[in-house]
């Protein structure tokens, strides 16, 4: 990380002595550049620091718009091990010889990530799949990363202030469960599979099938997908395809996830979508999707405040806006909602009805960063994969059609949906499925009632007795006595 330049922040004058000293003592000698590469700098570190890099590229206001600008290139681009060294674990997930479940496999892996690479191949019967292993010997290189990383953020939430605001053990404890889930390969087989579901109604945004007779923990076998990756902008170009329409099915895919279903992919960068071209009977362009370790969920009371606060904003409806944070507890109640709509305007005025492309993403953020510090609002964990998804998805949106409005284009279905979810259809729906659920559980409070409160006994009442007389301070209490007497018999009967 010295060598990078990465521990230069670590040097400030608002960190305690000690921090600063190490940092400047690892830096001699190491020929740092002025410039920090934290990508560089977290690469070098090992598979588990790139996740955490690509964890902390969604929190510029927890380390800084340039930190997280430059983290943001870590694309989990790392050289593949060879077939040799990932052999072994392929046949113990075949429990044997994987030449029994398959016909070939490729030894060259398409793509080499931190955690897991990919191989294709071909079935026994025919099919063509993708592979997902995961690195020989990576879980224990995990678990000593999280141990240190909690360690750390323990030690940074301790020193108050900013620090315990921005809660860095929760952005951690978010991090873990992000990567662990990612250890267990079973467990993204069953992500790709609701989310398979969940898509259903959105034919053109497709979703592999997932084997799951060969699918194990190290092991994810799933539906191979020709198509161009987002990310090879090259190839697509050169495809003739409706790009507005395109990019809308990415964004209406993506809400239908997030605000529909409250389930959603949180990985949705240009190296994991595909477009898929005109072919087998489908005269247009659709979305492919990949890689379904990361995956987020919110509840329907944070996606309808969610929703509220997105309408509110396309619309201009900042006093609303306001008014929701503090329904929602995202602002503490001290603070004013009249002034906290103003701040809101502030920010949201310049950007109405201007395309993304003509947006500064960075004076936007600063802006927004800087309301949540004026107004004291602490970190919502449950937010942050949602916030990180959102900006993915705007850019992989602006890569497929430069000229969309994200904003123009979400707004007919977060409209249409907040009026269905909100109506008066629908709370009236809402309260007789509460008044039912409570209703159910009449029954149980009535068993418990009587079982606390039992019929009295045939006998009659007894007759209150005096008061205990109180203890004679200094005096030998009963355990006491009853000790000396028995000591006392023992010594009669021994002498006797």
């Amino acid at each position: 990380m010295a060598r990078h330049g990465a521990l230069r922040p670590f040097e400030g004058r608002r960190l305690p002595t000690a921090v600063r000293l190490v940092a400047r003592l690892a830096r001699l000698g190491a020929r740092a550049p002025a410039t920090p590469d934290f990508a560089a700098g977290l690469a070098a570190v090992g598979p588990a620091a790139i996740k955490l890099g690509q964890a902390l590229a969604t929190r510029p206001d927890l380390i800084g718009l340039e930190a997280a600008t430059d983290l943001a290139r870590l694309q989990d681009a790392l050289p593949p091990a060879p077939f040799g060294a990932v052999e072994p674990v392929l046949n113990a997930a075949c429990g044997g010889d994987w030449k029994t479940r398959f016909q070939s496999i490729e030894p060259e892996a398409v793509a080499a990530a931190s955690i897991a690479q990919v191989h294709k191949a071909v079935t026994s019967d025919g099919r063509s799949v993708a592979i997902k292993l995961l690195r020989p010997g990576i879980e224990a290189d995990v678990a000593s990363a999280l141990a240190t990383y909690e360690w750390g953020a323990a030690h940074l939430e301790a020193l108050g202030g900013e620090f315990a605001r921005l809660r860095p053990r929760a952005v951690i404890a978010t991090f873990k469960g992000w990567i662990e889930a990612e250890l267990d390969l079973r467990r993204e087989a069953a992500s790709a599979s609701e989310l398979g579901e969940i898509l259903a109604g959105e034919p053109d945004f497709v979703v592999p099938a997932v084997d799951w007779q060969r699918s194990t923990r190290r092991m994810l076998v799933i539906d191979w997908i020709d198509g161009v990756k987002v990310s090879d902008r090259a190839a697509l170009a050169a495809l003739d395809i409706d790009r507005p329409a395109l990019a809308r099915v990415l964004v209406n895919g993506f809400l239908a996830q997030a605000i529909t279903k409250g389930f959603f992919h949180a990985d949705l960068h240009q190296g994991n979508l595909f477009v898929i071209p005109p072919g087998n009977g489908v005269d247009h362009a659709r979305i492919g999707v990949i890689d379904f370790g990361i995956m987020g969920r919110i509840n329907r009371r944070a996606r309808l405040y969610l929703a509220e606060i997105l309408h509110g904003l396309v619309t201009g409806n900042y006093a609303r806006v306001a008014e929701i944070h503090f329904e929602a507890g995202y602002v503490p109640p001290h603070h004013n909602p009249a002034a906290f709509a103003t701040a809101l305007r502030a920010v949201g005025e310049p950007i109405r009805g201007r395309q993304a492309k003509d947006i500064a993403i960075t004076d936007l953020l600063e802006g927004l960063f800087s309301i949540t510090r004026s107004f004291d609002m602490p970190v919502q964990p449950h937010l942050l994969l949602l916030q990180k998804t959102m900006v993915m998805v705007e850019g992989v949106a602006l890569t497929i059609d430069p000229h969309v409005n994200m904003w123009e284009v979400a707004e007919p279905y977060v409209r249409d949906w907040v009026r269905d979810e909100m109506g008066p259809e629908a709370m009236i729906a809402d309260n007789l499925v509460l008044n039912f659920r409570a209703l159910k559980q009449l029954p149980r409070i009535f068993r418990q009632w009587v079982a606390e409160n039992p019929m009295p006994g045939a006998a009659p009442p007894q007759a209150p007795l005096p008061p205990l007389p109180e203890k004679a301070s200094g005096g030998w209490s009963t355990p006491w006595l009853l000790l000396a007497a028995g000591i006392g018999a023992a010594v009669v009967i021994l002498l006797g």
